[in-house]
């Protein structure tokens, strides 16, 4: 499968006039989103504490932890984001894509919207 990019904005919640937009990795094997925290820091996102990771080649990192608002695709969601290295790309998790009712469509390779979000 390729790889499928997606502009995303992040959003201060407390005030969503601070915002950092860039290109995203999506990414189906990632729970929560990633973002280099140094622009996280920028906006006024705040740690909560800290989680450890495990990486695609099994190794594990600890991180950072905050909340966001994740906004793409002319949709939004609340969730945790990961403050990364700062020249880390920024990864989109599944989280946020099942949220707002988007999947990858294995067909295309392409982000579809799902006609009405899971609840069961």
């Amino acid at each position: 499968m390729g790889m499928i990019h997606v502009t995303v904005s992040i959003k201060n919640p407390s005030d969503i006039n601070k915002y950092w937009e860039g290109l995203f990795l999506v990414d189906t094997g990632a729970y929560d989103t990633l973002v280099p925290g140094k622009y996280l820091k920028e906006i006024g996102i705040e740690s909560r504490g800290i989680r450890e990771f495990e990486l695609a080649d099994g190794s594990r990192v600890s991180y950072k932890v905050g909340g966001a608002e994740i906004e793409f695709m002319g949709d939004f969601t609340f969730g945790t984001v990961i403050f990364g290295p700062d020249d880390a790309e920024p990864i989109l998790g599944v989280t946020a894509l099942e949220s707002v009712g988007i999947e990858i469509d294995p067909r295309t390779q392409k982000l579809k919207r799902l006609p009405a979000v899971k609840l069961k």
